[in-house]
Protein backbone atom coordinates (compact mmCIF):
# COMPACT_ATOMS: atom_id res chain seq x y z
CA UNK A 1 0.00 0.00 0.00
CA UNK A 2 1.44 3.11 -1.20
CA UNK A 3 1.66 5.47 1.61
CA UNK A 4 0.90 9.96 1.76
CA UNK A 5 2.88 10.38 4.68
CA UNK A 6 6.34 12.32 3.09
CA UNK A 7 3.34 14.52 0.96
CA UNK A 8 2.20 15.74 4.27
CA UNK A 9 4.68 16.38 6.36
CA UNK A 10 6.12 19.75 5.22
CA UNK A 11 3.29 22.31 4.52
CA UNK A 12 2.27 26.25 4.57
CA UNK A 13 -0.95 25.65 6.81
CA UNK A 14 -1.43 28.73 8.94
CA UNK A 15 0.02 27.78 12.78
CA UNK A 16 -2.52 26.66 15.26
CA UNK A 17 -2.64 27.23 18.77
CA UNK A 18 -5.05 25.09 21.25
CA UNK A 19 -7.56 27.23 23.07
CA UNK A 20 -8.51 24.92 26.28
CA UNK A 21 -9.06 20.72 26.59
CA UNK A 22 -12.54 19.60 26.35
CA UNK A 23 -12.32 16.37 24.97
CA UNK A 24 -10.16 13.22 25.16
CA UNK A 25 -10.38 11.18 22.37
CA UNK A 26 -9.69 7.81 22.59
CA UNK A 27 -8.25 4.81 19.95
CA UNK A 28 -9.43 1.68 22.44
CA UNK A 29 -7.53 -0.14 19.02
CA UNK A 30 -7.56 -1.15 15.07
CA UNK A 31 -9.69 -4.20 15.48
CA UNK A 32 -13.13 -3.92 13.45
CA UNK A 33 -15.52 -6.20 11.77
CA UNK A 34 -15.31 -4.08 8.42
CA UNK A 35 -12.51 -2.99 6.46
CA UNK A 36 -13.98 0.41 4.58
CA UNK A 37 -12.21 1.50 1.86
CA UNK A 38 -11.85 5.36 3.77
CA UNK A 39 -11.00 3.98 7.24
CA UNK A 40 -7.81 6.68 8.05
CA UNK A 41 -7.51 3.91 10.18
CA UNK A 42 -6.74 0.95 7.83
CA UNK A 43 -8.84 -0.69 10.73
CA UNK A 44 -10.21 -4.60 10.00
CA UNK A 45 -10.74 -7.89 11.78
CA UNK A 46 -7.10 -9.08 11.47
CA UNK A 47 -5.82 -6.32 13.28
CA UNK A 48 -4.20 -6.98 16.76
CA UNK A 49 -3.95 -3.76 18.31
CA UNK A 50 -5.79 -2.55 21.58
CA UNK A 51 -5.69 -0.69 24.96
CA UNK A 52 -4.77 -2.69 27.31
CA UNK A 53 -6.73 -2.50 31.26
CA UNK A 54 -3.65 -0.88 32.36
CA UNK A 55 -3.62 2.06 30.33
CA UNK A 56 -7.53 2.51 30.97
CA UNK A 57 -6.99 2.62 34.33
CA UNK A 58 -4.20 5.57 33.51
CA UNK A 59 -6.90 6.91 31.52
CA UNK A 60 -9.61 7.30 33.97
CA UNK A 61 -7.20 8.60 36.86
CA UNK A 62 -6.13 11.69 34.40
CA UNK A 63 -10.46 12.36 33.66
CA UNK A 64 -11.14 11.88 37.49
CA UNK A 65 -8.22 14.31 38.24
CA UNK A 66 -8.66 16.82 34.95
CA UNK A 67 -11.63 19.11 34.07
CA UNK A 68 -12.60 16.96 30.76
CA UNK A 69 -16.21 16.60 30.14
CA UNK A 70 -16.16 14.43 27.26
CA UNK A 71 -14.96 10.97 26.60
CA UNK A 72 -14.88 10.19 22.70
CA UNK A 73 -14.21 6.38 22.10
CA UNK A 74 -13.24 5.20 18.70
CA UNK A 75 -10.88 2.40 16.71
CA UNK A 76 -11.47 0.10 14.77
CA UNK A 77 -14.70 -0.76 16.51
CA UNK A 78 -14.14 0.68 19.79
CA UNK A 79 -16.82 -1.35 21.26
CA UNK A 80 -14.71 -4.60 20.43
CA UNK A 81 -11.76 -3.71 23.10
CA UNK A 82 -12.64 -6.54 26.18
CA UNK A 83 -12.43 -3.45 28.25
CA UNK A 84 -15.21 -0.84 26.43
CA UNK A 85 -17.66 -1.82 29.16
CA UNK A 86 -15.39 -1.07 32.19
CA UNK A 87 -14.19 2.08 30.80
CA UNK A 88 -17.59 3.35 29.74
CA UNK A 89 -19.19 2.39 33.08
CA UNK A 90 -16.46 3.93 35.33
CA UNK A 91 -16.22 6.87 32.91
CA UNK A 92 -19.79 8.01 33.54
CA UNK A 93 -19.31 7.25 37.39
CA UNK A 94 -17.27 10.13 37.02
CA UNK A 95 -19.84 12.04 35.39
CA UNK A 96 -17.82 12.30 32.14
CA UNK A 97 -20.22 12.34 28.74
CA UNK A 98 -19.36 9.01 26.74
CA UNK A 99 -19.32 9.69 22.82
CA UNK A 100 -19.54 5.93 21.18
CA UNK A 101 -17.92 5.84 17.61
CA UNK A 102 -19.67 3.03 16.29
CA UNK A 103 -19.94 1.31 12.67
CA UNK A 104 -23.51 0.13 13.64
CA UNK A 105 -22.74 -3.68 12.28
CA UNK A 106 -20.92 -4.04 15.30
CA UNK A 107 -24.30 -3.86 17.44
CA UNK A 108 -25.50 -7.13 15.89
CA UNK A 109 -22.23 -9.29 15.86
CA UNK A 110 -21.70 -12.44 17.94
CA UNK A 111 -21.36 -11.61 21.47
CA UNK A 112 -22.37 -8.38 21.30
CA UNK A 113 -26.18 -9.10 21.82
CA UNK A 114 -26.79 -6.82 24.24
CA UNK A 115 -24.39 -4.22 23.68
CA UNK A 116 -27.42 -1.58 22.33
CA UNK A 117 -29.22 -2.21 26.06
CA UNK A 118 -25.73 -1.04 27.54
CA UNK A 119 -25.27 1.80 25.53
CA UNK A 120 -28.82 3.26 26.26
CA UNK A 121 -28.41 2.29 30.35
CA UNK A 122 -25.13 4.48 30.31
CA UNK A 123 -26.66 7.11 28.19
CA UNK A 124 -23.75 6.83 25.93
CA UNK A 125 -23.99 9.52 22.86
CA UNK A 126 -23.89 7.35 19.57
CA UNK A 127 -22.53 8.66 16.46
CA UNK A 128 -22.63 6.02 13.87
CA UNK A 129 -21.22 5.51 10.83
CA UNK A 130 -23.59 5.60 7.84
CA UNK A 131 -21.76 7.04 4.59
CA UNK A 132 -24.91 7.39 2.44
CA UNK A 133 -28.95 6.51 2.70
CA UNK A 134 -28.66 4.38 -0.87
CA UNK A 135 -27.78 0.87 -0.35
CA UNK A 136 -25.16 0.88 -3.21
CA UNK A 137 -23.02 3.74 -2.14
CA UNK A 138 -22.52 2.07 1.78
CA UNK A 139 -21.55 -0.80 0.13
CA UNK A 140 -19.48 0.76 -1.90
CA UNK A 141 -17.20 2.00 0.69
CA UNK A 142 -18.26 -0.97 3.29
CA UNK A 143 -18.99 -4.29 1.79
CA UNK A 144 -21.73 -6.08 0.68
CA UNK A 145 -24.78 -6.70 3.11
CA UNK A 146 -23.39 -3.50 5.36
CA UNK A 147 -26.65 -1.79 4.38
CA UNK A 148 -29.50 -3.83 5.36
CA UNK A 149 -27.03 -4.64 8.93
CA UNK A 150 -26.85 -0.40 9.51
CA UNK A 151 -30.41 0.01 9.26
CA UNK A 152 -31.42 -3.33 11.18
CA UNK A 153 -29.27 -1.46 13.87
CA UNK A 154 -30.65 1.77 13.58
CA UNK A 155 -34.20 0.78 14.21
CA UNK A 156 -32.60 -1.56 17.48
CA UNK A 157 -31.18 2.06 18.52
CA UNK A 158 -34.34 3.76 17.98
CA UNK A 159 -36.19 1.27 19.74
CA UNK A 160 -34.15 2.21 22.82
CA UNK A 161 -35.18 5.74 22.72
CA UNK A 162 -32.07 6.86 20.60
CA UNK A 163 -32.81 9.46 18.38
CA UNK A 164 -35.14 10.80 20.67
CA UNK A 165 -34.53 11.08 24.16
CA UNK A 166 -31.04 9.39 23.43
CA UNK A 167 -28.32 11.41 21.48
CA UNK A 168 -27.76 9.02 17.85
CA UNK A 169 -26.03 11.03 15.64
CA UNK A 170 -24.99 9.91 12.09
CA UNK A 171 -21.37 10.97 10.40
CA UNK A 172 -21.10 11.05 6.28
CA UNK A 173 -18.23 10.45 4.61
CA UNK A 174 -17.96 11.28 0.63
CA UNK A 175 -17.57 8.14 -1.47
CA UNK A 176 -14.66 9.51 -3.66
CA UNK A 177 -12.31 12.63 -3.51
CA UNK A 178 -14.52 15.47 -3.36
CA UNK A 179 -15.89 18.00 -0.50
CA UNK A 180 -18.80 16.56 1.44
CA UNK A 181 -21.98 18.83 0.37
CA UNK A 182 -23.66 21.50 2.34
CA UNK A 183 -24.26 19.87 5.94
CA UNK A 184 -28.05 20.84 6.80
CA UNK A 185 -29.32 20.50 2.91
CA UNK A 186 -28.04 16.71 3.20
CA UNK A 187 -29.35 16.44 6.73
CA UNK A 188 -32.52 16.95 5.31
CA UNK A 189 -31.98 14.62 2.99
CA UNK A 190 -31.16 12.10 5.43
CA UNK A 191 -33.75 12.29 7.46
CA UNK A 192 -36.66 12.24 4.62
CA UNK A 193 -35.22 9.03 3.21
CA UNK A 194 -34.68 6.82 6.53
CA UNK A 195 -37.67 8.23 7.78
CA UNK A 196 -39.92 7.26 4.62
CA UNK A 197 -38.23 4.14 3.64
CA UNK A 198 -37.81 2.38 7.10
CA UNK A 199 -39.34 4.64 10.08
CA UNK A 200 -35.56 5.80 11.35
CA UNK A 201 -35.21 8.68 13.05
CA UNK A 202 -31.69 10.87 14.48
CA UNK A 203 -30.77 13.63 16.16
CA UNK A 204 -28.36 15.42 13.87
CA UNK A 205 -26.16 14.56 10.32
CA UNK A 206 -22.27 15.32 10.62
CA UNK A 207 -20.35 15.59 7.15
CA UNK A 208 -16.93 14.62 7.19
CA UNK A 209 -14.07 15.05 4.31
CA UNK A 210 -12.25 12.30 3.56
CA UNK A 211 -8.66 12.79 5.00
CA UNK A 212 -5.58 11.79 2.11
CA UNK A 213 -4.09 9.55 4.71
CA UNK A 214 -3.78 5.66 4.88
CA UNK A 215 -6.51 3.76 3.22
CA UNK A 216 -8.35 6.77 1.44
CA UNK A 217 -4.87 7.94 0.73
CA UNK A 218 -3.39 4.83 -0.99
CA UNK A 219 -5.86 4.97 -3.01
CA UNK A 220 -5.93 8.69 -4.61
CA UNK A 221 -2.16 7.51 -4.78
CA UNK A 222 -2.71 4.11 -7.12
CA UNK A 223 -5.55 6.23 -9.20
CA UNK A 224 -3.95 9.03 -9.82
CA UNK A 225 -6.22 11.05 -7.75
CA UNK A 226 -4.01 12.60 -4.84
CA UNK A 227 -2.46 16.04 -6.42
CA UNK A 228 -5.78 16.91 -7.95
CA UNK A 229 -7.82 16.36 -4.45
CA UNK A 230 -5.17 18.11 -2.85
CA UNK A 231 -5.86 20.78 -4.72
CA UNK A 232 -9.36 20.91 -4.33
CA UNK A 233 -8.57 21.08 -0.81
CA UNK A 234 -6.27 23.68 -0.91
CA UNK A 235 -8.21 26.00 -3.19
CA UNK A 236 -11.38 25.71 -0.71
CA UNK A 237 -9.52 26.69 2.03
CA UNK A 238 -11.41 29.22 3.99
CA UNK A 239 -9.57 31.41 7.22
CA UNK A 240 -13.48 31.40 9.10
CA UNK A 241 -13.09 27.66 9.68
CA UNK A 242 -9.32 28.05 12.18
CA UNK A 243 -11.19 29.38 15.14
CA UNK A 244 -13.53 25.98 15.46
CA UNK A 245 -10.64 23.43 14.46
CA UNK A 246 -11.45 20.61 16.64
CA UNK A 247 -7.47 20.35 17.47
CA UNK A 248 -8.08 23.32 19.61
CA UNK A 249 -9.79 21.66 22.01
CA UNK A 250 -9.39 17.89 21.71
CA UNK A 251 -6.68 15.73 22.04
CA UNK A 252 -6.37 11.89 20.61
CA UNK A 253 -4.75 9.08 22.65
CA UNK A 254 -3.31 6.28 20.41
CA UNK A 255 -4.09 2.41 21.77
CA UNK A 256 -0.76 2.69 24.08
CA UNK A 257 -1.53 5.73 25.60
CA UNK A 258 0.59 8.20 23.68
CA UNK A 259 -1.40 11.96 22.73
CA UNK A 260 -1.47 13.47 19.73
CA UNK A 261 -3.21 16.48 18.67
CA UNK A 262 -5.69 15.08 15.99
CA UNK A 263 -6.75 11.12 15.27
CA UNK A 264 -5.30 11.99 11.65
CA UNK A 265 -1.79 12.97 13.36
CA UNK A 266 -1.98 10.20 15.07
CA UNK A 267 -2.09 7.88 12.14
CA UNK A 268 0.31 9.85 10.43
CA UNK A 269 2.59 9.26 13.67
CA UNK A 270 3.23 12.88 14.22
CA UNK A 271 3.07 12.73 18.66
CA UNK A 272 2.33 15.79 20.32
CA UNK A 273 5.57 18.44 19.90
CA UNK A 274 6.80 16.34 16.93
CA UNK A 275 9.31 14.49 18.52
CA UNK A 276 11.40 11.33 19.91
CA UNK A 277 10.09 11.85 23.00
CA UNK A 278 6.47 10.64 23.14
CA UNK A 279 4.07 11.79 25.70
CA UNK A 280 1.81 9.74 27.41
CA UNK A 281 -1.62 10.24 28.98
CA UNK A 282 0.69 9.37 32.27
CA UNK A 283 2.77 12.61 31.79
CA UNK A 284 -0.71 14.71 31.95
CA UNK A 285 -1.14 13.03 35.87
CA UNK A 286 1.77 15.69 36.91
CA UNK A 287 0.86 18.91 34.57
CA UNK A 288 -2.00 19.57 32.20
CA UNK A 289 0.28 22.40 30.85
CA UNK A 290 -0.68 21.91 27.20
CA UNK A 291 0.96 25.24 25.42
CA UNK A 292 3.31 23.92 22.95
CA UNK A 293 2.08 24.84 18.98
CA UNK A 294 -0.14 21.91 17.27
CA UNK A 295 1.40 19.77 14.87
CA UNK A 296 0.11 21.08 11.54
CA UNK A 297 0.58 19.36 7.72
CA UNK A 298 -0.93 19.50 4.41
CA UNK A 299 -3.64 17.35 5.37
CA UNK A 300 -5.03 19.58 8.04
CA UNK A 301 -6.57 21.38 4.66
CA UNK A 302 -9.13 18.96 4.70
CA UNK A 303 -10.23 19.89 8.11
CA UNK A 304 -10.40 23.88 6.68
CA UNK A 305 -11.96 23.28 3.09
CA UNK A 306 -15.16 24.24 2.74
CA UNK A 307 -17.31 24.32 5.57
CA UNK A 308 -14.69 22.68 7.31
CA UNK A 309 -14.48 18.86 8.72
CA UNK A 310 -14.36 17.85 12.62
CA UNK A 311 -15.48 14.63 14.36
CA UNK A 312 -18.48 16.87 15.16
CA UNK A 313 -19.36 17.74 11.49
CA UNK A 314 -18.80 20.32 9.15
CA UNK A 315 -17.24 23.65 11.51
CA UNK A 316 -19.10 26.73 9.22
CA UNK A 317 -22.55 26.08 8.83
Amino acid sequence: MRDTRPLLLHSDFPPVHRASLETLQVNLGYLCNLSCVHCHVNAGPHRTEQMDRETIDTLLALLDRAAIHTLDLTGGAPELNPHFRYLVREARALDVHVIDRCNLTVLLEPGQEDLADFLAEQQVEICASLPCYVQENVEAQRGKGVYDASIQALQQLNALGYGAERILNLAYNPVGPVLPPPQEALEADYRRELKDRFGIRFNHLMTITNMPISRFGSVLLAQGQYTEYMHLLRENFSQSNMETLMCRRLLSVDWQGFLYDCDFNQMLDLPLLASDRRRHIRDLLSTLTLDEPIITGEHCYGCAAGQGSSCGGALDT
